[in-house]
């Protein structure tokens, strides 16, 4: 995506603090392992939204003699930390409750307590995820949205949908454990809700972490977009030959391009500067996250290459 999204983080935050509330009361009147386990995982995300704008705010620092490329890169880091902090936290906690209680396991009390808040937080729960949706789905395309979780440099926002989503379903999980312990009257169920949904919350940190480390240590542009540029230096005349374009993101909407292109022999520097400026602005409008483009003269043996 081209930018960070603060809309669906604030809907978020909003969400996961009423939600978490909600849940700790329940909890406490109830006695449910689930329920105490969905508590922790939406004060978990409410924690993680703070961070992300916190990351965000970071990210939009001007450049300066330490860091010329700016701090675009502060909110892959924090997004990092997110994904840490839903394994450590969120599914590491909400595990041990879920084996305690499978161990030590405590008849529910009040379980209507625990219907509604259920089924509120499922309502906010989804709102929230809707926002988020929204604002990812503008610049998805035709791509499919594991496709797109996968492919987006917009750490912020994907961490938002990826954390809505888990919480839905982790939502779904405690309600259909405290439903089957309702009717059936085996206690288990409880803390077999709770293991699964730290299982989930484990499951989706690691995805999201993994993504994260890869924009940490240097990702670069995608294969299609490195075609687009290829082509583009195929379709000059003045251009003989042409290595394979080197980029490197430093944030969502930042990313940096190096070209070794040969040029023909006995161009003007009119000529030169001419072709030079028309490279960069195609590119530019074909792929509007390139914001720097370094062109270095050299004689490259080879001739034009194809598309890749």
């Amino acid at each position: 995506m081209s930018g960070s999204s603060n809309k669906a983080i604030y809907g978020a935050i909003i969400a996961n603090t009423a939600i978490a509330i909600s849940k700790f009361i329940a909890a406490f009147f109830t006695g449910s392992s689930s329920m105490l386990s969905e508590g922790i995982h939406s004060l978990v995300d409410t924690g993680n939204g703070a961070l992300l704008l916190f990351g965000i705010k970071k990210s939009r620092k001007p450049a300066d003699e330490l860091h010329p490329f700016g701090y675009g890169n502060e909110i892959y880091f924090w997004s990092f930390i997110v994904a840490v902090l839903i394994f450590a936290l969120g599914g590491g906690i909400a595990l041990y409750e879920g084996i305690e209680h499978v161990l030590h396991p405590k008849e529910l009390k009040n379980v209507v307590w625990n219907y509604v808040v259920l089924i509120g937080a499922i309502i906010f729960e989804g709102t929230s995820l809707y926002v988020a949706l929204k604002e990812f789905n503008k610049t998805r395309g035709n791509n499919s949205l594991i496709k797109e979780l996968v492919d987006t440099k917009d750490s912020s926002t994907a961490a938002v949908v990826i954390e809505d989503s888990a919480a839905l379903l982790g939502l779904l999980i405690a309600l259909f454990s405290v439903f089957l312990g309702h009717i059936t009257g085996i206690v288990y169920f409880d803390g077999a809700g709770s293991i699964l949904i730290g299982l989930l919350l484990i499951s989706v940190s690691f995805f999201f972490a993994v993504e994260c480390k890869s924009l940490l240590i240097g990702e670069g542009l995608l294969e299609k977009d490195v075609i687009k540029i290829n082509k583009i230096l195929a379709s000059e005349e003045h251009i003989t030959a042409y290595k394979r374009p080197l980029s490197l993101y430093f944030g969502p909407s930042e990313v940096l391009v190096n070209l070794d292109v040969d040029f023909k022999d006995g161009l003007t520097a009119d000529v030169l500067e001419e072709t030079i400026d028309r490279v960069e602005r195609k590119i530019k409008d074909l792929i509007p996250s390139v914001n720097r483009i370094f062109i270095e003269a050299e004689t490259i043996k080879t001739q034009k290459t194809t598309d890749k």
